[in-house]
């Protein structure tokens, strides 16, 4: 995929927001380790999560660098305008709130989050309830690396 990648392109983005899977409705377990991720960090996605939970997509764009890179079941995309990463977030269809963190190897960390259904497009449908996690990095108070990563293939089952 080009570094730069037409909106269209984006556009399926939001056909694998929620995923669907079991994966995406198992629990997070958080590990004494997630006490090592930065607070600063976690401020930054907890930020960016509330947010677009509220529905205020232009708002948790701002919580992007530019450029930043993002992955959501696609290869990585690399977002070079505000614009970009607005559409971006609004093909999110799911609000989500921080539940949890670990640290991950690269500068990476890895956010647990449980799915809501938020304002605006979209709808998180029989995603609501699970969880997502998604690998961050975040430089200078701003998210540079955005990627969907799958739960642990042991983490328990939860109840929706």
């Amino acid at each position: 995929m080009s570094p730069r990648t037409p909106l269209p392109v984006l556009l399926a983005l939001a056909l694998v927001a929620c995923g669907g899977g079991d994966a995406d409705r198992r629990a997070a377990t958080p590990t004494p380790a997630a006490d090592a991720v930065a607070a600063a960090e976690v401020a930054v996605v907890r930020g960016w999560a509330d947010t677009l939970r509220r529905g205020e997509v232009e708002a948790a764009a701002r919580y992007f660098a530019l450029p930043s890179i993002v992955a959501n079941g696609t290869d990585p995309i690399r977002l070079e305008t505000r614009a970009e990463v607005e559409f971006f977030n609004r093909t999110l269809p799911c609000g989500a709130r921080l539940i949890g963190t670990e640290p991950a190897p690269h500068g990476y960390f890895i956010a647990t989050f449980r799915l809501t259904e938020r304002p605006g497009a979209g709808s998180c449908g029989s995603g609501a309830g699970g969880t997502a996690r998604t690998a961050f990095r975040v430089r200078a108070g701003h998210i540079t690396e955005w990627r969907r990563v799958q739960d642990p293939p042991d983490a328990p089952e939860t109840l929706s």
